[in-house]
């Protein structure tokens, strides 16, 4: 969780950090861009909805598993760093900031 917390602070480095319901997370000017949480069995990273259908194809290919809003994954098969450079990236798009 420590990793793709400096990997969303590095990309998006005008965002405010956050706690909203719980969970960590950046916005920018109000709108939540991306968020993460830790449970018990697995972990998610949560993004606006276009970035994760843009990249639907690169989710699986990963062999991760998404939703409308999130992709869930365990420490010792986390996301690939690049692929969540791309989703935040992309979750951005569209904001102001």
């Amino acid at each position: 969780m420590h990793r793709l917390r400096e990997i969303l602070r590095r990309v998006l480095p005008e965002a405010e950090e956050i706690v909203a319901c719980t969970m960590p997370g950046f916005t920018i000017d109000g709108t939540v861009v991306a968020s993460y949480a830790a449970f018990s069995r697995q972990c998610g990273l949560y993004l606006r909805p276009h970035a994760l259908t843009e990249h639907a194809e690169e989710i699986a290919a990963a062999g991760l598993k998404a939703t409308k809003t999130g992709i869930t994954f365990t420490p010792r098969k986390p996301i690939p760093d690049d692929l969540v450079e791309r989703l935040v990236r992309t979750s951005r798009q569209g904001v102001e900031g």
